[in-house]
């Protein structure tokens, strides 16, 4: 016994000893690991498509081995959806050569059997989604490789046609189509300029609507319809560009400000064997045309058309020949019409599926042709966030959705009667899938809070057939890091609102101690931060600041998506209002808490997040003792039309609502420590902002920080420069939160 009482505290001591060894041993995060090295970042699929038949995909895939002389070369390699073996190889990276240069594959687009192959490469951004490239075509057969247009020239958006025997594309605002058969190429429209876009969107539809490439291939590849953009009224809004040269450049472009003139947007059919084109004719006049669709008859293209308050969106079906419409189908809200592409057309064109919030949440309809409503198809008091896609043979509809949880998203498949609903995703966490071309296999890709990411192969139930990615070597190199816990949670406000959140408490975590908080905060229209899911780096750079002692937040406020048309809708006419009471209400519910403190509470955002910053220093500013805002809007009037008319009406309908959403309005209010970010080069929040928001503080004789980036847009990155200012803001926290 004499023994026993000696050894025992001395196992004790040894053990705590190890434990203290092995957190000793563990890395440290930084910066340089997350945004220059990316050591953080899931490995996916690269490029991965189902084949036409629908029982096989294809993937690019690169030679790492590093004994071998064909290292870092590329494949497109097709696999068995069934047995996951290599079936063929459909192009070497090696006969990817042009103009005496190896390209690298970025994208591709197969033809109807692998026939015909379109590769780009060379991609250049030009605003946040569209982008020019080199486009060529390898024939499989021939085994030969050309240039869509001429070697040195990018074009936007070639696509094939649905036969495989074309392929259209836009080259300095005009539409062309090349016979690949023949190698004949037929010029489709001829105003393309700086003002006039046929067959891609201008700036304001592709930020706002997402139409990039702007037409469409019919069915039967023998028409071509596309959008015609004319920006000639639209204000020009010009920028600097510095580019280290002596003399400053100026970019100018088309952009429509809150309440200022919209481009003129008109539909056309072009047919090709015929060499017409039919101009769409609108139903009653209107603003915007977010999209268009052909049916299943290649003689009929659906077009949506909506008033310039978003409000009210009508549905029309067109005569491929004549442009005649005919409206089937008119929604209205009292405040705005959230536009999706749930928008299909099954059972021989004699039917279609349509996604609405019109009963308070979002759920599928089947309608007629006509416009005769047939069945609610989904109902219950939670949303479905995607439509992706219908199953005729078996009459089956997938969707995700958020039934199970608003941080959650699910997969169902549920017939077009409304019957027989089926939970599909085994796990619990953000699930996506993407179907084989036949409907027999699916793709599910996987992440919660606690696993970085998941690629599945299933059957059409969702059974898995086997794990195409696991990212193993990812949670791994997590294994070494003590990381904070991250954790949901929800709490009632004192205007009785339930929000949901999550937390990272710092390693080691001591609810005797006091922790300053960071908040995190988006908060606009329908975005959620609150996702049960693997954010990647930004997830790191929260570890990285708990590691430091912070306790890491975010939570969802009013305004935000999943939770119905009540939650989310509360803020039209009235941005910046409610979404900083209930940021206001997180930062006193973390103020009360035992294990923080009170008296340092932080915030930051990006975009909107960074408009909501400054609205919190500023009328929250007794609740936080430092914000930075990341490119912010600061004055509704300064940002587009269709985005801020949609959640605002224009400024002379809302005068008080636009200067009352204004952190402009109270930068008296503004205390404690504030880093305010731009980059010059921002096409979307425009640098003005900052500008307008800097002379209000100074004519409020306010102290704050800034950090310009020089020719960086809206994203702020290239080079070092997401490292640089990750780096900032993890310094100003230290200095002053």
């Amino acid at each position: 016994m004499m023994y026993t009482k000696k050894i025992i505290p001395i196992l004790i001591t040894l053990q705590l000893g190890a434990a203290a060894l092995l957190q000793a041993q563990k890395e440290k995060i930084n910066n340089n690991d997350i945004w220059n090295k990316y050591k953080f970042y899931p490995k996916g699929i690269d490029e991965l498509r189902s084949t036409s038949d629908g029982d096989h995909y294809t993937a690019i895939m690169t030679d790492t081995n590093s004994h071998s002389p064909l290292k870092g070369t590329q494949y497109i390699i097709k696999y068995d959806y069934a047995t996951g073996k290599v079936a063929d190889t459909l192009f070497k990276g090696a006969d990817f050569i042009a103009g005496g240069k190896l390209h690298a594959i970025e994208s591709y687009e197969l033809g109807p059997g692998e026939k015909n192959i379109l590769l780009s490469t060379g991609a250049e951004h030009i605003y946040r989604h569209s982008t020019v490239a080199l486009y060529f075509i390898w024939n499989r057969a021939s085994k030969t490789l050309t240039a869509l247009k001429y070697a040195a020239d990018k074009v936007m958006y070639a696509t094939l046609s649905p036969d495989g025997n074309s392929a259209a594309y836009i080259f300095k605002g005009d539409l062309y189509v090349k016979n690949l058969t023949d190698g004949s190429t037929k010029r489709i429209t001829n105003d393309g300029s700086d003002n006039v876009f046929n067959g891609v969107s201008d700036w304001v539809y592709e930020e706002e609507f997402t139409v990039t490439r702007a037409y469409f291939w019919s069915p039967d590849s023998k028409s071509v319809a596309y959008y015609r953009f004319d920006d000639g009224k639209v204000p020009v809004f010009s920028m600097n560009e510095y580019k280290d040269s002596l003399y400053p450049t100026v970019y100018s472009f088309r952009y429509p400000k809150a309440g200022e003139p919209n481009p003129s947007v008109s539909i056309h059919i072009y047919n090709l064997e015929k060499g017409n084109t039919a101009t769409v004719v609108p139903p009653k006049p209107f603003e915007y045309v977010p999209r268009i669709k052909w049916t299943q008859n290649p003689e009929t293209l659906s077009v949506q058309y909506m008033n310039r308050l978003q409000d009210t969106l009508v549905l029309t079906l067109a005569d491929a020949g004549t442009g005649k419409t005919t409206p089937i189908l008119t929604e209205s809200e009292k405040t705005y019409i959230d536009i999706n592409d749930a928008l299909t057309f099954i059972n021989k064109n004699s039917e279609f599926i349509w996604q609405s919030d019109a009963d308070g949440f979002t759920h599928l309809y089947r309608y007629t042709t006509g416009g005769k409503l047939i069945n609610q198809i989904t109902k219950g008091k939670w949303d479905v966030l995607e439509f992706k896609g219908a199953d005729e043979k078996t009459k089956t509809l997938y969707y995700v959705s958020d039934e199970t949880s608003p941080i959650d998203k699910d997969i169902y498949s549920i017939t077009w009667e409304g019957k027989n609903k089926k939970k599909m995703s085994q796990r619990t966490g953000s699930n996506d899938i993407d179907f084989s071309a036949n409907h027999s296999y699916c793709i599910n890709y996987f992440s919660s809070a606690e696993e970085p990411g998941t690629i599945i192969l299933s059957d059409a139930k969702g059974k898995t057939i086997r794990v195409l990615e696991d990212n193993k070597k990812l949670k791994d190199t997590l294994k070494n890091y003590s990381l904070g816990q991250k954790s949901f949670f929800s709490f009632t406000t004192s205007q009785g609102t339930n929000l949901n959140g999550w937390m990272i408490t710092p390693p080691g975590f001591d609810s005797t101690k006091k922790y300053p908080v960071l908040l995190y905060v988006y908060g606009g229209p329908g975005a959620n931060t609150v996702n049960n899911s693997y954010g990647g780096t930004m997830d790191m750079w929260f570890q990285m600041m708990a590691e430091n002692g912070y306790i890491v937040a975010s939570v969802d406020n009013r305004g935000t998506g999943g939770r119905g048309t009540a939650f989310q809708k509360c803020t039209y006419m009235q941005l910046g209002k409610l979404e900083v009471q209930d940021q206001i209400e997180t930062a006193k519910y973390f103020a009360a808490k035992l294990y923080v403190a009170a008296d340092r509470v932080g915030i930051w955002g990006w975009s909107y997040g960074g408009y909501m910053a400054a609205m919190c220093i500023t009328k929250g500013a007794d609740y936080f003792r430092a914000a930075i805002s990341v490119a912010p809007v600061t004055d509704w009037d300064y940002y587009d039309s269709i985005y801020t008319e949609r959640y605002m009406r224009t400024p002379s309908e809302n005068r008080s609502g636009y200067s009352e959403s204004s952190p402009i309005h109270y930068a008296g209010l503004l205390k404690g420590h504030y880093l305010l970010i731009h980059g010059t080069a921002d096409d979307n929040v425009h640098f003005q902002n900052s500008i307008e928001w800097i002379h209000a503080l100074q004519k409020a004789d306010k102290p704050f920080s800034l950090m310009i980036y020089p020719d960086k847009n809206h994203s702020i990155y290239g080079g070092n420069t997401r490292y640089y200012l990750f780096n900032e803001l993890s310094d100003y926290l230290k200095a002053n939160l």
